[in-house]
């Protein structure tokens, strides 16, 4: 019983800071590059796409499904047409894109679970995988939803350099955040 416990609890942590974190990423990443917005959501920088990728690397499902709610919330009560369908699409895709690229190369690339063998080019597939993933379903969705200016390759395009970009800055500065924590704990002992 404890034991099954913990896991519930450990899931539910997951699921929580993966949904505040983003969340809190998102409306920052808005603030930040709200000159360089493409359309609606897509920017040519989008820092939360690499905060996706890390935490559905870290948390597994839990971390998708704090994101898809997350996002469903942002897309509902933000600049999106207040269309239930549409926004529940949005937030399964923010959600589970990632968490597919995660299966992807988890099982293709040989990523350890705890990402120490994370190396760069390593890191660059999963950017690729998951931003190809992401930038695609995300305009495919729209397309079907019929968004006015959405849908393009155009809108497609510049959502991939956003995600890839996005992914390359969050993910490469959490890297070394990680790297110089191990290197400090070394010191330590």
């Amino acid at each position: 019983m404890f034991k099954l416990f913990k896991i519930s609890s450990e899931w539910f942590i997951g699921l929580v800071i993966s949904s505040m974190v983003y969340t809190f990423l998102f409306y920052f990443n808005n603030w930040l590059t709200s000159s360089i917005t493409f359309g609606l959501g897509v920017s040519w920088i989008y820092l939360p796409a690499g905060l996706r990728l890390f935490l559905t690397l870290i948390f597994g499902l839990p971390g998708a499904i704090g994101i898809a709610v997350a996002s469903f919330l942002i897309s509902y009560y933000g600049d999106f047409p207040h269309d239930l369908t549409l926004c529940i699409g949005v937030g399964l895709i923010s959600g589970f894109a990632p968490y597919l690229a995660r299966y992807f190369v988890f099982s293709n690339i040989r990523l350890e679970s705890d990402l120490s063998n994370l190396s760069f080019p390593k890191l660059i597939a999963c950017i690729l995988i998951y931003s190809l993933l992401s930038a695609g379903l995300h305009q495919w969705w729209f397309s079907i939803m019929t968004l006015e200016d959405t849908g393009s390759l155009n809108h497609f395009v510049v959502m991939f350099i956003g995600d890839v970009l996005g992914s390359l800055l969050l993910i490469s500065l959490i890297k070394s955040c990680l790297d110089l924590l191990r290197k400090t704990r070394k010191i330590a002992h």
